[in-house]
């Protein structure tokens, strides 16, 4: 009997290796079926709905001047790894192996926005020190864990949560799950920043393996004089001088205070609060 169960074992194993994980190689487009607004055309001013930010990034984002965007310098400033995957992006994945004992040791990674290259180690390498450069990519590391490829990324730079200026700091860490099912790959990123988050920020994407492969993955970017100004011209509001911050609120019929964000605005429970402030009770 004892010599029936080990072969019925074996030959269970065969065809099918034992740490065997799901692929996720090959080339994905984003799909937008989910916060459409916010990923693609981008969002207004002043909504920062259904964010946990913290007072200083709500400060931030108040002495936001959208035409910052048009000085040169920032023209094609680079979308972070955390920002990046929110927006219109393609991207080509592929695993980099050892060449004598063929375990992958890296998943590597060609985003199309911005012509950005990343890696993800799984050798089980440790991050490096907290004061060593930080890069839009950040540095990552990955290991499975069944078939949800979870990466941790630090060592990232200061960019933006959203296009409407509000910001994340270069203490920024980022845990990311991929998961494949078929030709989707849903990847849920939780970001926490102890600047301007006070809780962890989840979003989730989906991307569809492409069929056909785009022939279009250069980012032409080239900077121009958009918009003439003085030298050394930095776009900004001072506080309580910017004109727009009701504009989204107004639009939509919400009191200001419920698009101010904050991670109470973020549960079902502040549904009771937002309806006796719109029937004008406290």
């Amino acid at each position: 009997m004892k010599n029936v169960i080990v072969m019925l074992a074996f030959a269970m194993t065969i065809g099918r290796p034992v740490f065997a994980q799901i692929s996720i190689e090959g080339e994905w487009m984003g799909r937008y079926l989910e916060d459409q607004m916010d990923r693609v055309p981008g969002g207004h001013w002043g909504d920062y709905t259904g964010l946990p930010i913290s007072e200083a990034a709500r400060f931030y984002a108040d002495s936001w001047d959208v035409s910052r965007g048009s000085v040169p310098e920032h023209q094609c400033q680079v979308y972070n790894v955390a920002h990046i995957f929110r927006g219109p992006l393609q991207f080509r994945a592929w695993n980099e192996r050892d060449p004598d004992s063929q375990e992958v040791i890296a998943l590597k990674m060609y985003l199309g926005t911005y012509e950005q290259w990343r890696t993800i180690w799984l050798d089980s390498r440790s991050h490096p020190a907290d004061y060593m450069p930080h890069t839009w990519m950040g540095f990552s590391t990955g290991e499975w864990h069944g078939d949800d490829l979870v990466v941790t990324t630090s060592h990232i730079k200061a960019e933006y949560l959203r296009r409407e200026g509000i910001p994340f700091s270069d203490r920024l860490t980022v845990v990311e799950h991929f998961i494949r099912h078929g030709n989707v790959l849903t990847h849920v990123m939780i970001a926490t920043d102890p600047v301007y988050l006070t809780e962890p920020m989840i979003n989730t994407e989906e991307f569809v393996v492409m069929d056909r492969s785009n022939t279009n993955w250069v980012y032409n970017c080239e900077t121009a004089e958009e918009v003439p100004r003085l030298k050394h011209d930095a776009p900004h509001f001072l506080p309580g001088q910017n004109p727009n911050l009701t504009y989204f609120a107004d639009q939509v019929g919400l009191p200001q205070e419920a698009v101010h964000g904050g991670a109470e605005t973020m549960y079902p429970e502040y549904r009771v609060k937002l309806r006796q402030m719109m029937q004008g009770t406290k």
